[in-house]
Formats: structure tokens, C-alpha cells, sequence
């Protein structure tokens, strides 16, 4: 790999590096979901989902469909779900 795709790569798993990144897209392999709905299931403000959801997006994990005055977001495509599916098996071979 060229330098540059080193840090890309680090900067990919720096984003994943964040609880609260991690709830909402564990939110997002359920069901595409508003800002509203993953406040309401992270008990957190709009506002601080809206941040995240903002970093998620401009790191190409999370995307936002329109529908009407609605934005739902879910995960950018397969790829992330298996990142964070693959994560949560890895960590969970311990508790067996």
C-alpha cells in the first residue's frame, strides 16, 4: 500500500475509535433510523447525534436519504455492517 492509503486506513479506524459513533451505527444495523429515533435509543441529545452523524457521514460510513422534511440515515453499505459485526465477534470470543 502507498503512504497515503496507510492513512487513510488509520484515519478510518480513528472514527471508529468513538463510543458513541459505535452505539449509532450498532443503531443503524437494525433499521435506517432519523436523528430523532437514535437520540431516543442513545438516550442523548439530537444535537450531539447530529455531530456524530456529521463525522460518520463525511467518512463515507453513514448515508442520509430525504423523504419529505425527514432525513434517515443508515449504514453506507455493506462493508461498514461487516467492520462492525467482525468488531463486536472478535471482542465477544472472550466471553465464551
Amino acid at each position: 500500500m502507498t503512504e497515503e492509503k496507510y492513512s487513510d486506513l488509520a484515519e478510518l479506524f480513528k472514527i471508529f475509535g468513538d463510543v458513541t459513533r459505535i452505539k449509532i451505527m450498532e443503531a443503524l444495523m437494525e433499521k435506517e433510523r432519523s436523528v430523532k429515533d437514535i437520540s431516543e435509543v442513545l438516550s442523548m441529545s439530537p444535537s450531539a447525534i447530529s455531530h456524530q452523524l456529521n463525522v460518520l457521514r463525511r467518512s463515507k460510513l453513514v448515508k442520509a436519504r430525504r423523504d419529505g422534511k425527514m432525513v434517515y440515515y443508515s449504514l453506507d453499505d455493506e462493508h461498514v455492517y461487516e467492520i462492525i459485526s467482525c468488531g463486536i465477534e472478535h471482542i465477544s470470543e472472550g466471553d465464551a
